[in-house]
């Protein structure tokens, strides 16, 4: 008899964080089980994830601040903790699996104090820094890389290369063809920050998009994530420069937008990176100089090794320079096809999969669990028989 199991999924509030736990998620209940989620306030809030999952919201410090940051950061860890340990009374799970974040620290405690089974994702190409203070403590690392730098050495062999999961919606772009492009075609130019946008590419993308030739000027057509507060000033120049704009500060159908885009000027963060490589779109990559660790420059490489991406640092991020790399890209239809393809060719479209297999690996069998047992097992039938 196959028995449906219980997981907590723990993640901070980014969509680098939430986005391959929501992917988690829906292959774990397409298999049967039951999954609910631990995050922060700016998490839950995130549009159309995890609408299946109950959802719970922890306190999480953060460790800085100096010795008053500490205090208040160890008091919020410790009242998670006994957040998180309620929680496993009454939802009784077969592991727990943090994707980073600082919310996942004190389901993670928790875990550990109740002997559930644990599992850390990490999504970028350094291990994060809740990541590594829990590294030694779990029971499986999954990596999103080959080579993830931060790794402590005692912990290596606890490591598993599985991916990046990304959502349903963007892995079915793999079998679609790249959009075909004429030399006289409309291109279509995709403009994304993260989940919090970015003022450089608001800077820079339509400065250096009124430096191209105008015969290939009147042919783009951009959809641009602008932060609020530059979104109006975008506008108008891109209206200056006669150039069609789609501005937003949030693209919930970003699939959809990435299906008919024919290249991408993006940051590096971890899932903007699967979700290239998934649905195989060619990139300009802008990583963002002060992510820990300088990660997102980490992230790139892979991409840009394969020939999928050009790598620009903001340093080097102008006009001029956006204007070049774009002439180089999109001015020959062979060869941003080609990108395309390798870009493709980068990407680990199983890896949702690959997460859950090993989740299931990890995780305590339900028949293990006394109270699973009494719960859904051993309940009377009629008349008072066990079943």
């Amino acid at each position: 008899m196959s028995l449906s199991r219980h997981y907590v999924l723990a993640a901070g509030g980014t969509g680098g964080h939430m986005m391959p736990a929501h992917a988690l998620a829906e292959e774990l209940m397409r298999r049967g089980h039951r999954v609910a989620l631990v995050t922060d306030d700016r998490g839950a809030r995130i549009p159309g994830l995890f609408d299946k999952v109950q959802v719970h919201v922890l306190p999480a410090g953060r460790l800085s601040g100096g010795p008053l940051g500490w205090w208040r950061s160890a008091r919020a860890i410790l009242t998670g903790r006994t957040m998180a340990l309620r929680l496993y009374e009454t939802f009784r799970p077969s592991a727990v699996i943090g994707f980073g974040g600082y919310p996942a620290f004190p389901a993670l405690l928790a875990a550990r104090r109740d002997r559930i089974p644990t599992l850390i994702h990490e999504q970028n190409a350094v291990l994060g820094r809740v990541n590594r203070l829990v590294a030694a403590r779990v029971d499986s690392i999954a990596t999103s890389y080959e080579k993830v730098d931060r790794v402590p050495s005692s912990s290596r062999d606890k490591v598993d290369h599985v991916g990046n999961p990304v959502r349903e919606e963007v892995l079915a772009l793999r079998d679609q063809p790249f959009p075909p492009l004429g030399p006289d075609g409309i291109f279509r130019l995709l403009v994304i920050g993260g989940s919090q946008g970015a003022s450089i590419l608001s800077e820079v993308v339509p400065e250096g998009l009124a430096l191209l030739p105008e015969h290939f000027r009147r042919r783009l057509q951009v959809t641009q994530q602008c932060r609020a507060e530059d979104i109006e000033r975008v506008r108008a120049r891109y209206a200056a420069l006669a150039i069609p704009a789609d501005l937003a500060t949030y693209m919930p159908d970003l699939p959809e937008r990435l299906s008919w885009s024919h290249l991408v000027i993006a940051r590096a963060g971890a899932s903007t990176i699967a979700e290239l490589t998934a649905a195989g779109r060619p990139a300009i990559l802008v990583p963002l100089p002060s992510a820990t660790d300088d990660h997102q420059t980490a992230n790139a490489r892979e991409m840009a090794r394969s020939g999928g991406a050009r790598m620009v640092p903001q340093s080097r991020f102008t006009p001029i320079e956006l204007a070049k790399q774009m002439q180089k890209l999109a001015l020959d239809p062979d060869a941003l096809a080609n990108a395309a393809a390798r870009a493709r060719s980068a990407g680990k479209p199983d890896a949702a999969r690959a997460l859950a297999d090993l989740v299931e690996r990890i995780g305590r069998h339900p028949g293990a669990d006394p109270q699973f047992v009494r719960d859904n097992i051993l309940q009377p039938l009629p008349g008072g028989v066990p079943a």
